[in-house]
């Protein structure tokens, strides 16, 4: 209904408008004779043209028909206004002059209309291909995310199945138990690393069957904690995102350091902002590389997934050891 309304007010406005001009010019009479002709006029125009329009969706037909409904719709405004009125039949020559006034104005209004519906439909043209860019985009970005979250399970898987093979002739007991416990995380981490919505302590408990895991092998040289109160792991979080630090630590935090030492991972709330904190009190970064695959994927996911408003930082600890923390919107 809206969708008729405002061209029809629209098309009133104009024929009045016109009836205003005539009258300035000083022609056809009285102002009412100038508006009933243009009102007429006017209307049978739209009425017409507008129906031949969106009933005939062939556009070669379409312009056929309206080739010859134009001037027809003239020709029965004028009519309409001579039998309203009493004045300006067929044998008055104003009634041609209205005539031509007619194809005047009506080829500007038509102008207009037509014009008016090639940027509506240039508009829905570009929010179509913004539409299909930004789902090509959301595609994309989905593959993109789920090809850096699967480059974190082989990288882990690798170095697991490594430990294994060293364990195998040195300790047996410790490679049988550490291929249940790699058993055991699969079964968890291959779903949940796939899946779209985690959250935040989700990814605690599988960081828990992964340093359980390494124990395996480091004994007593590895400890660890982890501090999250119970909002803060009911936070949605990325799946996958916090083991390459973990693994991080481990490998140049830990595992260099005689006698080992402890993870700590503590996760922190304020105001929009989740910090979350993986420190070790290792051998610090050192000559470790601060850009590895493991790093490098985060930051990858984390631009991917939140632009400039995540962040990774890594610092060397005053005491020794080392925290990487990140930074994500809520």
């Amino acid at each position: 209904m809206r969708h008729w309304i405002i061209p029809t007010l629209s098309s009133l406005l104009f024929n009045s408008a016109i009836a205003g001009l005539l009258t300035l010019v000083s022609f056809g009479g009285s102002f009412w004779n100038n508006f009933v002709f243009s009102q007429c006029i006017g209307l049978s125009i739209y009425a017409v043209n507008a129906s031949v329009a969106c009933r005939i969706a062939d556009r070669r037909r379409r312009w056929q028909v309206l080739a010859l409904a134009f001037p027809g719709s003239i020709f029965l405004g004028v009519s309409l206004g001579a039998w309203i009125t009493g004045e300006g039949d067929w044998s008055d020559p104003r009634a041609w002059v209205a005539v031509v006034i007619g194809l005047f104005f009506g080829g500007i209004g038509g102008l207009t209309w037509f014009l008016s519906e090639r940027i509506e439909q240039l508009d829905a043209e570009v929010k179509q291909r913004q539409l299909q860019q930004s789902e090509t985009e959301r595609r994309e970005l989905e593959a993109q995310l789920k090809l850096l979250q699967a480059q974190i399970e082989p990288h882990f898987l690798f170095n697991t199945l490594a430990n294994v093979g060293s364990l195998i002739e040195t300790n047996p007991e410790a490679a049988r138990r550490l291929l249940d416990r790699l058993n055991d995380w699969l079964r968890v981490a291959l779903v949940r690393a796939r899946s779209d919505h985690a959250i935040l302590g989700d990814e605690l408990n599988m960081l828990e069957n992964y340093l359980e895991i390494l124990k395996v092998r480091f004994g007593e040289r590895l400890r660890w904690r982890i501090e999250a109160d119970e909002s803060a792991r009911l936070t949605r979080f990325p799946p996958m995102l916090l083991q390459p630090l973990v693994e991080n630590a481990v490998r140049h935090g830990i595992e260099p350091k005689l006698g080992g030492g402890e993870i700590v991972i503590a996760v922190t709330q304020a105001n929009e902002q989740l910090d979350i904190e993986v420190s070790d009190n290792g051998v610090g970064l050192g000559s470790a590389p601060a850009s590895g695959t493991g790093l490098a994927n985060v930051r990858a996911r984390l631009a991917a997934l939140y632009g400039n408003a995540g962040r990774l930082e890594l610092e060397d600890r005053a005491d020794g050891g080392t925290t990487a923390r990140l930074r994500l919107p809520r």
